[in-house]
């Protein structure tokens, strides 16, 4: 079984450096791949040719050329929810018909494009303005999960080609999220976006009535459904809301929440960039689902990616990856991340219903750099656990003024990836110290603590710059990795059912916070919980 013998090469191979390898040939360039104007580098890994041969059979014998072409054609992949999963099709602006149950879609996703175009720039130009008059100068995207994160992470990507209202965000239930972004706005002038395929999401709704409330207070509650836009497939409910159909826009239960921003759901990055901006970040997914469906699986960006995730974590056993996005505007990236992969294919049960025989996905974290270095790269090179890391560059940034800026955070990722890998042996510590002056059982004790095992593994995603384009190539690399991943491991990585007993325990203990009836049948701490919360 190709499991075992890639089990049995890892721990043939434990004991070689990873630096090791860039002495037999031109590693680098062997063990990369170009796509898209983009570079990945898995070189600093300990994945050799006998490795990735191996893992290119584990993909193959998973059947994932089968399951990939399944997934485009439209067939229900997603087996839980009996659903197809195509969130493919709402970049497909040069393909072909894609059918479902036997019925094309792409009619219905250039329809809904077209009216999120003409709404879109409606706003940016002033033509669709507030009942009072003048523009909308501010958007509130209200959503959570995928509904937020993607259209926060994408607005903060692109903030150089924001010309639009400006967007804001609300997810949090906690009311001081309504209240922090609400406050330093105007009603009169701010677009109120509700996002919900349902319309029924707790807290997308509490913070919705909210928001309607805060408009009703100024533009009076007859007019406060003017200033709202709904992204819902839930028409009946919008309508109660007096939400103008013209202004409700829908999406099929075969897009995914936290595979939306494509559609609907990234409404408020029209807003923001513009119509045409957006269709540059279709063309970017359009792209890499090219590259995806055609490229041989060794010169295949997202499925390499994928058997690096899974060298990492299904056979060397490191439960974590961290993703540092060298690039400030990519703050919210591993946030991003952490949903998709963890949403995805944080399972313990196989398509077939059985138990995994292995570990599925792995904890996704990460912050940008450099301001990860300051915070835990210390564990990251001396601690007692290995994390493999995921480094992200721009080979320019938008600030051609200062532009030495950006060669200090070029060096910056360089020399940590370098560092993760190469560290810092105890003679040369000793050296270093002896060069200061130090010398006998003082210098012996400080060397051990100036010494870095090295060793530690890294790739490294580079391209050009942070443009529309580029960003959805980056995106759709990731979607593609989280599935390739998933048909590996045999679990579905399209439904979430580990979200929904904490929600449906949150119903049933509303009423107990409340007071409206007692905490019977709750357990003992959290009766203790209620009781210290009910304190005077």
């Amino acid at each position: 079984m190709v499991w075992e013998r890639l089990e049995r090469h890892a721990r043939a191979t434990a004991d070689r450096p990873i630096a090791s390898l860039f002495e037999d040939g031109p590693r680098a360039r062997d063990f990369s791949v170009r796509a898209g104007g983009m570079l990945f580098d898995y070189s600093r890994t300990g994945i050799d040719a006998q490795a990735r041969a191996l893992l290119v059979e584990l993909a193959e014998d998973a059947g994932l050329a089968e399951r990939r072409e399944a997934m485009f054609s439209g067939e229900k992949i997603n087996e839980t929810e009996a659903r197809a999963v195509l969130h493919t099709a709402l970049r497909n602006l040069d393909g072909g018909p894609v059918l479902v149950d036997g019925r094309d879609v792409m009619g219905g996703v250039r329809e809904t494009l077209a009216r999120m175009r003409a709404f879109a720039e409606g706003v940016r130009a002033g033509e669709i303005r507030p009942p009072g008059g003048g523009p909308f100068t501010d958007v509130v995207n209200i959503g959570i999960g995928g509904s937020h994160l993607g259209p926060e992470m994408a607005c903060r990507a692109l903030a150089p080609y924001a010309d639009g209202p400006r967007v804001h965000f609300i997810s949090n239930v906690d009311g001081a999220d309504a209240t922090d972004v609400l406050a330093r706005l105007d009603p009169r002038s701010t677009l109120v976006i509700v996002v919900s395929k349902t319309f029924t999401t707790v807290e997308t709704m509490t913070n919705a009535a909210t928001a309607r409330n805060w408009l009703a207070a100024t533009v009076g509650a007859d007019r406060a459904a003017d200033y709202m836009v709904a992204v819902s497939s839930a028409t009946g409910r919008t309508a109660q809301w007096g939400i103008d159909p013209a202004r409700v826009f829908g999406f099929a239960d075969w897009v995914g929440g936290r595979y939306s921003l494509w559609g609907p759901v990234g409404l408020s990055l029209m807003l923001a960039i513009g119509a045409d901006r957006f269709e540059e970040f279709l063309r970017g997914g359009q792209e890499m689902d090219n590259h995806f469906r055609t490229a041989p699986w060794a010169e295949n960006m997202p499925v390499m990616l994928a058997l690096v995730g899974i060298w990492h974590n299904q056979i060397l056993g490191h439960a974590t990856r961290a993703v540092l996005p060298y690039d400030q505007r990519l703050a919210r990236l591993p946030a991003y991340l952490q949903q998709l992969e963890m949403e995805s294919n944080g399972k313990r049960v196989a398509m077939d219903g059985h138990a995994l025989s292995r570990h599925s996905g792995p904890v996704v974290w990460g912050e940008p750099g450099t301001n990860g270095q300051h915070a835990f790269f210390q564990l990251l090179h001396q601690g007692t656990r290995v994390v493999p890391c995921e480094f992200l560059l721009a080979a320019e940034g938008h600030e051609p003024d200062l532009a030495h800026h950006h060669r200090l955070l070029v060096a910056n990722c360089l020399a940590q990836a370098e560092a993760l890998m190469r560290g810092r042996s105890l003679e040369e510590a000793r050296a270093l110290l002896a060069a200061r002056g130090l010398e006998g059982e003082e210098l012996e004790r400080q060397a051990r603590h100036r010494e870095f095992p090295g060793n530690r593994p890294s790739t490294m995603l580079l391209y050009r710059k942070l443009t529309p384009h580029a960003l959805g190539r980056i995106i759709a690399l990731y979607e593609h990795r989280v599935f390739t991943e998933g048909v590996i491991l045999g679990i579905n990585s399209f439904d979430q059912w580990g979200v929904e007993l904490g929600k449906e325990l949150a119903r049933e203990l509303e009423p107990v916070v409340a007071g409206d009836i007692p905490p019977d049948g709750r357990d003992e701490a959290t009766r203790m919980a209620l009781a210290y919360l009910s304190e005077e």
